[in-house]
This record gives C-alpha cells, structure tokens and sequence, in this order.
C-alpha cells in the first residue's frame, strides 16, 4: 500500500509538472509567433513606404520627361557646345507640375559656374541656393543616375522645390562618357507633387493582394512623407493610433522626399500574417484542471489511506470487543463445568453473566451485520404500524443487561399515544445503538433520557446523556462509519454504532442529527415518517405490514 501510494504521489507529481512544462513551451512558442507575427507586420509597413516612393518618383521622372528630356535627353559632343538657354523649358514644362502664375527657369553651366535663369528672375538667394546646391558632386551623381533630381528650400509645403536633369558630354575624343556639362530645371512649390501622391495611393497597390485581400490603399496604411528637412507634405489614411505598426523611412537620397508607413492594429489583424491568437487562457484552463485532478487524486488517496487505517481500528475494536464478551462467556461456562460454583446463587450469578455477554455478542453481531449489508445496498425494511411507547421500554429493558456494571440511570418520557408505521427490528437496533452510544460516551455525572413524541407529522426519538457533549464541528461527522471521538483516549467500540442508526433511519427515508442541550452532553434525535396519534380503534384499521427492499443512495 505504501509502494503504491508513493507511485502515484510520483505519477500526479510528474503530471503536473508536464502539464506546467507544456504550458511554459507552448506561451514561449506564442510569444516567438507574436515577435515574428510584429515584425512581419513591421517589414510590410517598409515595403508599402518603398513601394509608394518608387511609385512616386517614378510619377515624377514620367512627367518631368517631356518638360526637361528635349534639353537634356542628348548628350553634348563636344565640351565646347554652346548651351541652350533656360528660356526653351518655357514652351515644354509650362504645363508640368504647377504652381502658381510665374515660374523661375535656370540653367547650370558647370564649366564656368555661371547660373541663367528666366521667367521669375527670384531674388539673389534663390540663383545663390540653386548654384550651390548644384555644384556639389553628390547633387549631379544623384541626378545622373536617377535622370531627374530635386533641391527643396524652406519647410514642408510653404517651401520651394528645384526639378532639374543633367544634360552631359559625350566626348570619346578624350574618353569622356556622359560627364556633366549642364543642369536645366524650374522651381515650383512642394504642393505642385501633391496630385502625384494621391494618384498613387489611390491607384498603386502598396502590398500584394494576396496578403491584403484586396484592401485599398488608404484603409490599409497611414502614410506620411516630409521633405529631407523632415517637414511634413502629406499626410493619408487612416490614423494609426495606439498599436499601429511603423516601417523604416524610404528615401531615394539625400535630394528626395522620405515617406514613412504605418499599419494601425486594426488592419494588422486582417492580414495574412498577422498576431497568432493566444492560447495562454487554454494552457492555463489546462493546468488548472491538472493541478485540480492532481489536487482530487491526492485527497483521494488520502482518504484510502484513512479509510484503510479505520478499517484496520475497526477490525481490532471488532476482535477486542468480541474477545471481552467471548472471554467472560468462557469463564463462567468452565466455572459451572467444572463444579466451582458453590451453591444456587453463585451458579445463578454465573448463568446471568453468561446471559448477559451473549446479548452482547449478540448486539455486536447484529451492528456488524446491518453495516455489511448497508454496504452491499441489501437492507430490507418491513415496515408496520405500532405503538412507539411500549416498544421503547422493551428495548429500555433489554438494554440494561447490556449495561453491565454501568451505574447509569436510564428514564423515558414517553407519548403513549404515539404510533408510526415503521419495522420493529430496525427500531429495536435503533434504539439499542442509541442508548449504548449514550451509556459509553455519557459519563456516569446523571441520567441518559429517552423521550418519544410527535413533532409536524414525524415520529420524533430522542436519546440524551449528559456527558461532556459533541464540538459542533463533529456533530455530523459522528454518523460516520469507523469514527471515533476522543483520539488514543477514545472509549473502547466499533465505531459504527451511529453508521448503522443513520442507515437504518435513511431506509426509513426519516431524518438524524446531533441537537445542542440546554447543559452539557449530547442529543441523538431520530425522526420517522408516518408518525400519529391514534387509540385501540384506529390501530385495529392501520395498514398491514409492508416489506420495502432499501437501497442506499
């Protein structure tokens, strides 16, 4: 029992802490979907703020191409061409990205350093912002290799912004391949590109359709794009609010317009690959009811252990209460066999001793009998109607042999018109374990009082001592099989007594409890269905006998 017990503490241990285990692996896989899940998330904001710059500047060189590519599309053959003036963008890029009435055209020489301008004139610091701005070697690389480029003065759209392309020498004379020679352009104000932004977001999808389902643009993203300074031109979409997902800045270079993405949370969740849904509520729930059963298993082998332990004191209360009446029942015998008692009294004295540890044996018999069949659901009441008051002192009388050397007075104080329809022999056990109960753990302080009377339509018994009573907190546990109140210290029995009572008064589908008393000791009350009162005549018309197979529930 003991290998036993310790295999399954070990195996309820084991499983709890597999189950904590799984739980712990399976939120740290959840976390690492959700990390992975949130950059992902983060990764398609960068793409789609690519996706909408490239698209962008593309819609740019589309519609500068006309306006500058007649100037600069050819490259010069000689590094001693002469130059167009700026004057020829006039009839070409009028129409071109707009902005307001009167529009500065300029030309670069970057043989001579000299900047031409026409139409605006603008004032010295625009001809200074333009030449300077031009002559540095990163501006020319730039533009040469993405064909046009930009200037941008002043914030966000109350600036300027410079288009310019690079018109080149071509002069295999002395290996010189596409050299700068000249830059031509016009200036305009930033909001001049704001049709090219909303065309594209309205017209280019930013991610694959297959990872957003074929969700516009401006439900999709919230898009912001700002000038190199980091003022702002435009901002749509939808407000990202608390939870968005930001991507990387997309920027051409240091001459071009820097657009940032965001995903709001919203959207994040309508996507392919979005936050895997948490299964923390699930794996808790799940070692919750682990740890339950784990909790469940360990109480009930806790209580296998206590049974076994009370089955154990049961079978050696049983063997010592059996041993005590067989010993004294053995002893007389021999005494009268053997011709040692001396004279009619003595052997008399024996024959009642005999008698009265019988009765015992009896009784302790009986109990033992009523409990086993209890417990196999075999109980079988055969109920009649009868008189409670003259049944109560047979078993009064029966009892005080049972008594033995108590000194104990028992009293009745009895309806003697009381009837019930209920089995004698059961009452008789009734009664019997009530009052030996009562005799054992009562103390010898005063009187042990069976009163019988009839109480909203039950038969009401009640059996009280005046002992030093039951702890409210045991009062129900008592009718428990095997329990026994006091400890090491607790009187000698069975430990059924009271099991069986309780069985027997639920085969009667009555009621038993442990009531206060007014002083100390305790009240063992029984109450039976059926209970009257009724004189000769109406006992002579009560029901005839029933047998009623019981079984417990």
């Amino acid at each position: 029992m003991k290998n036993s017990s310790r295999y399954l503490i070990l195996l309820l241990g084991l499983t709890l802490a597999l189950a904590g285990l799984l739980a712990f692996e399976a939120q740290r896989a959840t976390s690492s979907h959700r990390v992975t899940a949130e950059r992902a998330l983060r990764d398609y904001a960068s793409v789609a703020a690519w996706e909408f710059l490239s698209a962008a500047e593309e819609q740019v060189d589309r519609s500068l191409a006309p306006a500058l590519g007649p100037v600069t599309a050819s490259p010069a053959a000689s590094p001693y061409d002469s130059l167009p003036t700026p004057g020829v963008l006039a009839s070409t890029s009028d129409t071109i990205l707009r902005c307001g009435s009167d529009r500065l055209y300029f030309a670069l020489d970057f043989r001579t350093g000299k900047l031409s301008t026409s139409g605006n004139a603008g004032g010295r610091s625009d001809a200074d912002w333009l030449r300077d701005s031009l002559l540095e070697p990163a501006r020319r690389t730039e533009s040469q290799a993405g064909r046009f480029g930009m200037l941008w003065r002043g914030e966000g759209t109350a600036g300027q912004v410079a288009f310019f392309g690079i018109k080149s020498l071509r002069y295999s004379g002395y290996a010189l391949h596409d050299a700068p020679l000249a830059a031509y352009g016009f200036v305009t104000c930033p909001a001049a590109l704001m049709p090219i932004f909303g065309a594209v977001l309205a017209r280019h999808p930013l991610l694959p359709q297959s990872v957003t389902g074929g969700m516009a643009n401006a439900d999709l993203v919230r898009l912001e794009v700002t000038d190199p300074g980091g003022s702002v031109l435009y901002r749509a979409g939808a407000d990202g609010g608390p939870g968005s997902y930001a991507g990387d800045a997309a920027s051409a270079g240091s001459g071009s317009f820097v657009v940032r993405a965001w995903l709001p949370a919203a959207v994040a969740g309508r996507l392919v690959v979005t936050h895997p849904a948490s299964r923390l509520p699930v794996l808790l729930g799940l070692l919750a009811l682990t740890a339950g059963l784990a909790a469940i298993g360990a109480r009930q082998l806790r209580r296998e252990q206590e049974l076994t332990r009370l089955r154990s004191d049961f079978t050696s209360s049983v063997s010592h209460e059996l041993r005590t009446p067989l010993t004294q029942i053995l002893l007389f015998a021999e005494t009268l066999e053997m011709g040692r008692a001396r004279g009619e009294d003595a052997r008399r004295e024996a024959l009642g001793i005999i008698v009265q540890e019988a009765r015992r044996l009896v009784h302790l018999v009986e109990n033992v009998l009523h409990f086993s069949r209890a417990e196999r659901q075999m109980v079988r009441v055969r109920k009649e109607t009868i008189r409670l008051a003259p049944v109560v002192r047979e078993v009064v009388e029966r009892f005080a042999p049972l008594a033995g050397s108590s000194a104990v007075r028992i009293r009745t104080e009895l309806d003697e018109m009381l009837v019930a329809f209920v089995d004698p022999e059961c009452l008789h056990q009734i009664l019997i374990n009530l009052l030996d109960n009562a005799v054992k753990h009562g103390g010898t302080s005063g009187p042990v009082t069976v009163r019988a009377a009839l109480r909203d339509g039950y038969a009401r018994l009640e059996v009280e001592d005046t002992g030093p009573g039951v702890a409210a907190a045991d009062r129900e546990r008592v009718w428990e099989p095997f329990v026994r109140l006091g400890g090491p210290e607790a009187v000698a029995g069975s430990g059924i007594g009271l099991a069986v009572v309780r069985q027997l008064v639920d085969a009667h589908e009555g009621l038993s409890r442990t009531e206060e008393t007014a002083g100390s000791g305790a009240r063992f009350v029984v109450e039976l269905p059926g209970g009257f009162h009724a004189g000769d005549a109406d006992l002579a018309e009560a029901p005839l006998p029933l047998e009623v197979p019981w079984r417990a529930s």
